[in-house]
């Protein structure tokens, strides 16, 4: 076994050592043919499109494939045998993921959204090969096939965004474009993943990048639309629903009913966002059963909600994301207490499969719970105006778009997504107001969107998009703040000499160099002050010193006051990324401050009187 172990490792030294030697090649001919890393950048963004394209259909066949293979063939067994494998298959696929997360592949766990917005907001794009794309997909295969009540749409944006990084990290690119190519490669798995490569503009700008950056633009346009034409000469060109045709607004009074289906979504959205968040709480506290087969919860709960809705509703759609159930209802083929009841089972499944640690996406369940409340809703439009039945399928597609707003928060995608999935346009003033309602009432009784409160329960905080002076902060790289030239001791230097030396400086702590300047370590006043008075003034500075992580010069400030906030310290000292032991400068919380004052005179024209903060910063951080 232990001589298997040492032929596994060497093997993988040498792929290693052979990749990197394939790598530097490649990227010496790149840099060789095209010089200008714009060009490369653009390059980059069409090769991107197209892998992501394909990576995006290659995720889409194998989910429907294994969901084939296992969940419709256990739903078809005979006798009572479907209703033990309707239960096992999520079960079982529970498990083996719970597993995989476990041991393996950490970093899969979720729908994929939150990852990239870490990579892009906190990482400089920077995303795992195995976590963000291998690992995702294979998880995503295991547990949305067997029948996980999660979507394949987030998992998309995370493989395609992780592809993405990938390149710009094998091309060298700096930090900002890295982040570029990140951006690129969450737009071309929405495209892929929805056929709407319209609303994945919208998605990416919205959700991942947060404001409208133009130098962001083109790159994200051009990869949304070529990964739509690589699906769509794949997979067909044809919208993801059936609609029939003829949906539109054909009685005024209507928009009443729409209006309160946009105010139910509201509540709807916040049952959903607000279960699901304390029900995973609790399942990240809970201690009775080991975290790997926690996902093995959610699976055994989605199974038997599963064979409820086939036993008692005659229908499908509790497992995966239930787009065949969900046409259905946007037909109009679907009773009231179908509409209810699946509404309440699939919520309930979603909640169950996310929070109990699957990886899978909230998009096609949020979809799935607004159709159904939105049919619901036509049959009471039917029974209070006495309208004719054609509006219930109506009533379902705004529903779609008005949970979705309530959930993930991206109010003009909501419009848009429905748009291209279904092809139709007629419904544009009830989308409209029931997402607008659904949006403005869900984030006023709960601000925090749901992906930056899971965020937040994983210990990360993301810099609040709506605050000019929190997004420049995060733009500004620790080179920039530093203070270039900080006052040293020498390692070798006696205490009552170091104290006889900063005798005329007003700081709390040095740092320490040692013969060849290189860095040491810190020390303080006190400790020098304190050693003196025990009558060890002859002790050397360099014994006395704390050992402290340095921060380089190209990393972003935040991650700064991530360090200082982790480690309680005011003052961190700042090297450069190719040496690691030569000093070129220190950052202190009066630096971090003087920067945000920078900053805040920038933003308001030097109109505004400046009140910064360490508090203003703190809430831009990951908290560990």
């Amino acid at each position: 076994m232990g001589l298997s172990k040492r032929k596994i490792k060497a093997a993988l030294r040498l792929w290693r050592a052979r990749v990197r030697r394939v790598n530097l090649k490649l990227l010496r001919l790149s840099l060789r043919l095209v010089p200008s890393e714009r060009r490369r950048v653009f390059g980059l963004t069409l090769v991107a499109g197209v892998l992501c394209g394909l990576a995006a259909v290659a995720f889409h066949l194998a989910l429907r494939g294994t969901e084939h293979l296992l969940v419709d063939r256990a739903m078809a067994a005979g006798g009572h045998k479907w209703i033990v494998l309707t239960i096992s298959v999520p079960t079982i696929g529970g498990l083996i993921g719970g597993a995989l997360l476990q041991y393996v592949v950490p970093d899969a766990r979720g729908s994929g959204i939150p990852q990239v917005k870490v990579a892009y907001v906190i990482k400089g794009g920077r995303m795992a090969l195995l976590s963000a794309t291998i690992g995702k997909f294979l998880l995503g295969v295991i547990q949305i096939g067997t029948g996980a009540s999660l979507g394949r749409e987030g998992p998309t944006v995370q493989i395609c965004a992780g592809l993405a990084s990938l390149l710009g990290r094998a091309a060298a690119l700096s930090r900002d474009n890295l982040r570029r190519m990140l951006s690129v490669g969450a737009a071309a798995g929405i495209a892929a993943a929805f056929n709407a490569p319209i609303a994945a503009v919208t998605f990416t700008i919205e959700e991942v990048v947060g404001d409208l950056d133009q130098t962001l633009l083109s790159g994200v346009i051009v990869a949304a639309a070529l990964a739509a034409v690589i699906e769509r000469s794949v997979l067909g060109e044809h919208p993801v629903f059936d609609v029939p045709t003829g949906y539109g607004l054909h009685r005024a009074s209507s928009l009443l009913l729409y209006a309160a289906l946009g105010v139910a979504a509201a509540f709807v959205s916040l049952a959903f966002t607000e279960s699901l968040l304390g029900l995973r709480r609790h399942f990240q506290r809970l201690k009775i059963l080991p975290a790997w087969t926690r996902p093995a919860v959610g699976g055994l709960v989605t199974g038997v909600l599963a064979v409820i809705a086939l036993a008692w509703l005659r229908t499908g759609g509790v497992t995966a994301g239930g787009y065949e159930t969900l046409s259905l209802a946007l037909a109009g083929q679907l009773t009231v207490r179908v509409l209810l009841a699946l509404c309440v089972l699939k919520l309930i499944a979603t909640i169950f499969s996310y929070s109990s640690g699957g990886a899978g996406g909230i998009f096609a369940p949020s979809l799935f719970i607004g159709g159904m409340l939105g049919g619901a809703f036509g049959y009471l439009d039917h029974a209070l105006l006495g309208h004719t039945g054609n509006e219930i399928g109506a009533f379902a597609l705004v529903g779609m778009g008005a949970v979705f707003a309530g959930i993930v928060r991206a109010p003009i995608t909501s419009v848009l997504i429905i748009f291209e999935m279904t092809g139709g346009y007629g419904l544009i003033l009830p989308l409209m107001i029931a997402n607008m309602t659904a949006y403005g009432l869900a984030r006023r009784l709960r601000p925090t969107p749901i992906y930056e409160a899971l965020l937040e329960q994983d210990g990360v905080r993301l810099p609040h998009r709506d605050r000019p002076l929190a997004r420049a902060l995060a733009e500004i790289n620790i080179g920039a703040a530093m203070t270039t030239a900080p006052v040293t001791l020498q390692a070798e230097t006696t205490v009552q000499a170091a104290l006889d030396q900063i005798a005329k400086y007003n700081f709390s702590t040095y740092l320490v160099l040692d013969g060849d300047e290189r860095l040491v370590g810190l020390v303080s006043e006190a400790r020098l002050r304190r050693r003196l008075a025990e009558g060890d003034g002859v002790q050397s500075v360099g014994s006395l010193v704390d050992m402290v992580v340095p921060v380089f010069t190209d990393e972003p400030l935040v991650r700064a006051v991530v360090r200082m906030e982790r480690t309680d310290a005011r003052q961190l000292p700042v090297v450069e990324p190719h040496e690691p032991t030569r000093l070129v400068g220190l950052l202190t919380m009066s630096d971090v401050v003087r920067a945000q004052a920078r900053v805040a005179l920038e933003a308001d024209g030097a109109h505004q009187p400046i009140s910064a903060n360490f508090g203003d910063v703190r809430e831009m951080i990951e908290r560990p």
